[in-house]
């Protein structure tokens, strides 16, 4: 095998933490940019406001049929009752892989405490929904009939769920969600890729400040672990909040670190292995009931496809907000 050829498939071992082309919605950073229901159903309704995010992500700019995703969230409660509902569409393309879909998405939120006033709650959510999966094989370069390629565009929707669960007390909070509990296929024709796509979610943490501070500091984890191919990776993040006359400013740091690696040669006889590591920036802005938020995510390996970043955008617009219910530093839920 070339030299060439096995940087190639270095890089896109590596590439599939970041660039999934068949596993449903994809998993960023982006549920930092306050937009956790993205990845777990039971925050759909968790706010004292209604919630709407529109996020688009472009990787390596410049770079023809670069993945690129778009995401439209909606999520609030119904009415007064501790019911909520959400939906989300989205669509993901990374060269010749394409998905599109849209998920619906019902949870529930169990309150705990004598009051409003001190938050213990549980919460459980589950989505459904449909994945449209395509490859455009009709620019393939094969040399003569193959049981894989068929020269087409192919299409497949399959249906899955993901279900998970949250619990928020006082100033802390823990999620754990299952994504693409069902099997799904999508477009594979070769048996070896297996279609077990289900990927189990951790995440833990807590915002923490003075008493009558403006200031206030949210150190998280989420965990991620793909059950198909055993794949793990660990996100170590930092947030830090300034609240505002006019709402509220804030800004994050991000740390990606895979625990499985990919091997490449340096030369004809030397193979060294490196795992995936990715910083990512945060910036972010509440403005009465507006948001925006930016990222930028950096690729800190010897062996990457272009030394260029991911660029994110978020926006966001909170309406039938209701007053704070509770005493505590919880971003996600007052």
């Amino acid at each position: 095998m070339k030299l060439k050829n096995i940087l190639m498939i270095a890089i896109g071992v590596l590439c599939a933490h970041t660039a999934t082309s068949q596993e449903g919605l994809p998993i960023y950073t982006d549920y930092l940019t306050d937009n956790y229901y993205l990845i777990h159903p039971s925050m759909a309704g968790i706010a004292n406001c209604s919630k709407v995010r529109l996020t688009s992500r472009q990787q390596w700019f410049g770079h023809e049929d670069a993945p690129r995703l778009t995401t439209l969230s909606l999520n609030g409660r119904i009415g007064e009752t501790p019911s909520a509902i959400g939906g989300i569409l989205f669509t993901d393309k990374n060269g010749y892989h394409s998905q599109s879909g849209a998920y619906a998405t019902y949870a529930h939120h169990l309150l705990f405490s004598r009051n409003e006033v001190d938050l213990n709650m549980l919460s459980f959510g589950i989505s459904a929904g449909f994945i449209q999966y395509k490859l455009d094989e009709t620019s393939f370069l094969f040399d003569g009939p193959d049981p894989i390629i068929d020269g087409i565009v192919q299409n497949e929707t399959n249906f899955n769920i993901d279900l998970g669960f949250s619990y928020h007390f006082l100033d802390y909070y823990a999620h754990a969600t299952v994504k693409n509990v069902l099997k799904n296929a999508g477009v594979n024709n070769d048996i070896e890729i297996t279609s077990n796509l289900r990927r189990y979610l951790l995440s833990v943490g807590g915002v923490f400040g003075k008493l009558g501070s403006d200031w206030s500091y949210e150190p998280s984890i989420m965990f991620q672990y793909k059950d198909g191919t055993q794949e793990a990776a660990i996100d170590v993040n930092g947030k830090v909040y300034k609240d505002m006359d006019f709402g509220k400013i804030w800004a994050g740091l991000s740390y990606r670190q895979s625990f499985d690696g990919a091997e490449y040669l340096i030369n004809s006889n030397t193979v060294k292995s490196q795992k995936l590591r990715q910083l990512t920036p945060i910036l972010g802005v509440d403005y009465k009931q507006f948001m925006f938020a930016y990222t930028y995510t950096y690729q800190n390996n010897s062996v990457v496809f272009t030394s260029g970043g991911f660029h994110q955008i978020t926006l966001g617009f909170n309406f039938a907000c209701k007053r704070k219910r509770y005493e505590c530093r919880c971003p996600a839920v007052n």
